[in-house]
């Protein structure tokens, strides 16, 4: 395992809420989803953003069963707790935000 790859893995776990953004670079769907969900995160200081092109690191595509981009994973205290996959709407990831990141 790489060091890069080590480093990811160990920040999913270490960081209290954070948010896997799984891209690839022909994905024009995730180019233009990204800079909206930069702007909806700056509500939410606690969460963390994290870019993965998972071309990059199939070997946390795999273990994350990342199968279509963009797929969007939230992490509360290393643990998933919810993915966004392919379509779906910001209003849904703004809803699920404010439920969960209240107590952090």
């Amino acid at each position: 395992m790489s060091p890069e790859m080590k480093s990811i893995l160990e920040k999913i776990k270490e960081v209290p809420a954070l948010l896997l953004y799984c891209f690839t670079p022909e994905c024009q769907v995730c180019k233009s989803l990204r800079p909206r969900v930069e702007i909806l995160l700056q509500n939410y200081p606690a969460v963390h953003l994290l870019y993965l092109n998972i071309n990059d690191y199939p070997m946390i595509r795999g273990q994350h069963l990342v199968f279509t981009v963009p797929t969007l994973i939230l992490f509360i205290h290393g643990k998933e707790l919810k993915r966004f996959s392919r379509f779906f709407s910001l209003d849904e990831l703004k809803e699920f935000l404010e439920r969960t990141t209240i107590n952090l």
